[in-house]
Protein backbone atom coordinates (compact mmCIF):
# COMPACT_ATOMS: atom_id res chain seq x y z
CA UNK A 1 0.00 0.00 0.00
CA UNK A 2 1.58 3.21 -1.38
CA UNK A 3 0.08 6.79 0.04
CA UNK A 4 1.78 10.18 -1.67
CA UNK A 5 1.67 13.01 1.31
CA UNK A 6 0.79 16.09 -1.15
CA UNK A 7 2.19 19.53 -0.10
CA UNK A 8 0.18 21.89 -1.34
CA UNK A 9 1.38 25.13 -1.30
CA UNK A 10 4.16 26.47 -2.92
CA UNK A 11 4.32 29.73 -1.09
CA UNK A 12 7.75 31.21 0.33
CA UNK A 13 7.82 30.99 4.17
CA UNK A 14 4.86 28.44 4.32
CA UNK A 15 3.91 26.39 7.53
CA UNK A 16 2.64 24.01 5.71
CA UNK A 17 6.04 22.58 4.73
CA UNK A 18 6.22 21.48 8.84
CA UNK A 19 3.25 20.37 9.00
CA UNK A 20 3.89 18.09 5.74
CA UNK A 21 6.64 16.62 7.90
CA UNK A 22 5.12 15.80 10.55
CA UNK A 23 2.61 13.86 8.91
CA UNK A 24 5.26 12.17 7.41
CA UNK A 25 6.97 11.15 10.24
CA UNK A 26 4.33 10.10 11.95
CA UNK A 27 2.64 7.89 9.27
CA UNK A 28 5.88 6.11 8.53
CA UNK A 29 6.00 4.78 12.49
CA UNK A 30 2.97 2.47 10.72
CA UNK A 31 3.60 -0.82 9.51
CA UNK A 32 0.22 -0.87 7.27
CA UNK A 33 1.29 1.41 4.38
CA UNK A 34 4.11 3.36 2.78
CA UNK A 35 3.82 6.97 2.88
CA UNK A 36 6.12 9.33 0.49
CA UNK A 37 5.86 13.15 0.40
CA UNK A 38 5.19 14.80 -2.77
CA UNK A 39 6.16 18.79 -2.88
CA UNK A 40 4.33 20.19 -5.44
CA UNK A 41 7.06 23.14 -5.14
CA UNK A 42 9.54 20.60 -6.48
CA UNK A 43 7.03 18.84 -9.30
CA UNK A 44 6.99 22.55 -10.71
CA UNK A 45 4.01 22.19 -13.03
CA UNK A 46 3.44 25.34 -14.95
CA UNK A 47 -0.27 26.23 -15.29
CA UNK A 48 -2.49 23.81 -17.07
CA UNK A 49 -0.78 23.65 -20.36
CA UNK A 50 -2.77 20.66 -22.25
CA UNK A 51 -4.97 20.98 -25.22
CA UNK A 52 -7.03 18.26 -24.63
CA UNK A 53 -9.27 17.71 -21.61
CA UNK A 54 -7.42 14.87 -18.91
CA UNK A 55 -10.43 12.45 -19.07
CA UNK A 56 -9.22 11.66 -22.19
CA UNK A 57 -5.75 10.59 -21.09
CA UNK A 58 -3.41 12.34 -23.97
CA UNK A 59 -1.16 13.89 -22.55
CA UNK A 60 0.84 16.53 -24.81
CA UNK A 61 3.97 17.46 -22.54
CA UNK A 62 6.95 15.64 -21.03
CA UNK A 63 6.20 17.40 -17.70
CA UNK A 64 2.33 15.71 -17.57
CA UNK A 65 3.77 12.52 -18.28
CA UNK A 66 6.11 12.98 -16.00
CA UNK A 67 3.55 13.89 -13.08
CA UNK A 68 0.73 11.18 -14.37
CA UNK A 69 3.88 8.42 -13.78
CA UNK A 70 4.61 10.08 -10.41
CA UNK A 71 0.95 9.79 -9.08
CA UNK A 72 -0.45 6.80 -10.72
CA UNK A 73 1.03 4.11 -8.51
CA UNK A 74 -0.18 6.03 -5.24
CA UNK A 75 -3.07 3.79 -3.84
CA UNK A 76 -4.63 7.08 -1.74
CA UNK A 77 -3.39 10.59 -0.56
CA UNK A 78 -3.03 13.03 2.14
CA UNK A 79 -3.70 16.29 1.10
CA UNK A 80 -2.01 18.66 3.32
CA UNK A 81 -3.15 22.27 2.35
CA UNK A 82 -3.48 25.25 4.02
CA UNK A 83 -6.89 28.15 3.21
CA UNK A 84 -6.37 30.77 0.89
CA UNK A 85 -9.03 33.05 1.24
CA UNK A 86 -11.85 30.08 1.94
CA UNK A 87 -10.12 28.15 -0.48
CA UNK A 88 -7.21 25.66 -1.14
CA UNK A 89 -4.33 27.23 -2.68
CA UNK A 90 -3.90 27.91 -6.83
CA UNK A 91 -0.91 25.37 -7.28
CA UNK A 92 -2.90 22.16 -5.61
CA UNK A 93 -6.09 22.90 -8.18
CA UNK A 94 -3.42 23.08 -11.00
CA UNK A 95 -1.94 19.78 -10.15
CA UNK A 96 -5.43 17.97 -9.69
CA UNK A 97 -6.43 19.65 -13.47
CA UNK A 98 -3.32 17.99 -14.60
CA UNK A 99 -4.80 14.22 -14.70
CA UNK A 100 -8.06 12.17 -14.53
CA UNK A 101 -7.68 8.32 -14.62
CA UNK A 102 -4.50 8.61 -12.36
CA UNK A 103 -7.16 9.77 -9.16
CA UNK A 104 -9.42 7.43 -10.25
CA UNK A 105 -10.59 5.25 -7.89
CA UNK A 106 -8.42 5.84 -4.82
CA UNK A 107 -9.07 7.20 -1.58
CA UNK A 108 -7.75 10.37 0.22
CA UNK A 109 -7.65 12.24 3.76
CA UNK A 110 -6.57 16.00 4.67
CA UNK A 111 -4.78 17.73 6.96
CA UNK A 112 -5.36 21.31 6.80
CA UNK A 113 -4.53 25.15 8.45
CA UNK A 114 -5.63 28.10 8.53
CA UNK A 115 -7.56 30.59 10.07
CA UNK A 116 -10.71 28.48 10.28
CA UNK A 117 -8.25 25.01 10.46
CA UNK A 118 -8.19 25.22 6.63
CA UNK A 119 -12.01 23.50 7.52
CA UNK A 120 -13.27 25.44 4.05
CA UNK A 121 -10.27 25.00 2.07
CA UNK A 122 -11.31 21.07 2.60
CA UNK A 123 -14.90 21.47 1.89
CA UNK A 124 -13.78 22.71 -1.40
CA UNK A 125 -11.42 20.21 -2.09
CA UNK A 126 -13.79 17.31 -1.20
CA UNK A 127 -16.05 18.79 -4.14
CA UNK A 128 -13.11 18.72 -6.91
CA UNK A 129 -11.88 15.21 -5.40
CA UNK A 130 -15.29 13.84 -5.90
CA UNK A 131 -15.09 14.95 -9.76
CA UNK A 132 -12.35 12.86 -10.66
CA UNK A 133 -13.69 10.02 -8.56
CA UNK A 134 -11.54 10.12 -5.27
CA UNK A 135 -12.94 8.57 -1.85
CA UNK A 136 -12.68 10.66 0.26
CA UNK A 137 -12.75 9.85 4.22
CA UNK A 138 -14.30 11.95 7.12
CA UNK A 139 -11.62 12.36 9.57
CA UNK A 140 -9.36 15.08 9.30
CA UNK A 141 -6.64 17.07 10.81
CA UNK A 142 -7.18 20.73 11.30
CA UNK A 143 -4.60 23.18 12.48
CA UNK A 144 -5.43 26.60 13.42
CA UNK A 145 -3.35 29.71 13.69
CA UNK A 146 -1.28 28.28 16.72
CA UNK A 147 1.38 25.87 17.43
CA UNK A 148 2.04 23.49 14.66
CA UNK A 149 3.92 20.70 16.06
CA UNK A 150 1.04 18.01 16.55
CA UNK A 151 -0.75 17.95 19.81
CA UNK A 152 -1.77 15.00 21.45
CA UNK A 153 -5.33 14.97 20.20
CA UNK A 154 -3.93 16.18 16.39
CA UNK A 155 -1.91 12.95 16.62
CA UNK A 156 -4.53 10.85 17.57
CA UNK A 157 -7.02 12.47 14.59
CA UNK A 158 -4.11 11.91 12.14
CA UNK A 159 -3.54 8.23 13.24
CA UNK A 160 -7.80 7.85 13.21
CA UNK A 161 -7.72 9.27 9.39
CA UNK A 162 -4.55 7.22 8.57
CA UNK A 163 -6.60 4.22 9.62
CA UNK A 164 -9.92 5.28 7.42
CA UNK A 165 -7.54 6.35 4.55
CA UNK A 166 -5.84 2.86 4.78
CA UNK A 167 -9.35 0.72 4.72
CA UNK A 168 -10.71 2.76 1.80
CA UNK A 169 -7.55 2.52 -0.16
CA UNK A 170 -7.01 -0.91 0.11
CA UNK A 171 -10.86 -1.31 -0.48
CA UNK A 172 -10.50 0.33 -3.64
CA UNK A 173 -7.86 -1.30 -5.02
CA UNK A 174 -10.30 -4.25 -6.27
CA UNK A 175 -12.76 -0.90 -8.23
CA UNK A 176 -9.58 -0.54 -9.74
CA UNK A 177 -8.86 -3.79 -10.87
CA UNK A 178 -12.20 -4.19 -12.14
CA UNK A 179 -11.80 -0.58 -13.88
CA UNK A 180 -8.38 -1.98 -15.83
Amino acid sequence: MRIAVILGSTRPGRRSEGVAQWVVNVANARTDASFELIDLKEVNLPLLDEPVPAIFGEYAHAHTREWASLIAPYDGFVFVTPEYNHSFPAVLKNALDYLYAEWNDKAAGFVSLGGSGGLRAVEQLRLVLAELKVATVRTQVAFGRGDLQGEPQQHEELNAMLDELVAWASALRSVRAVAA
